[in-house]
């Protein structure tokens, strides 16, 4: 799964052979949450609250590169990384 963006201890990626709808998988210490991109809330998993808002915060900042990449991925395409948060 590439990954498309890093900040503060967090990693995030689109898988290339995922299922709808679409989102994106985040990765803190050891535990996964994936999230909806249009909706913009945790579809399942989970992180710490501190970190997860953060996440959801940059999310909803980038919502259009996310869908964009959500696009490539589809199309078994290239994924652009994203800028972090900073």
């Amino acid at each position: 799964m590439p990954t498309i963006c890093m900040f503060r201890g967090i990693k995030i990626y689109i898988n290339w052979r995922d299922h709808l709808p679409p989102h994106f998988h985040a990765t803190y210490a050891g535990q996964e949450v994936i999230v909806s991109i249009h909706d913009l809330e945790a579809l399942e998993g989970s992180m710490p609250n501190k970190q997860l808002k953060m996440l959801l915060g940059w999310a909803a900042f980038h919502q259009e590169e996310l869908m964009e990449n959500w696009r490539l991925a589809e199309n078994k395409q290239e994924l652009f990384p994203i800028e972090p948060l900073k």
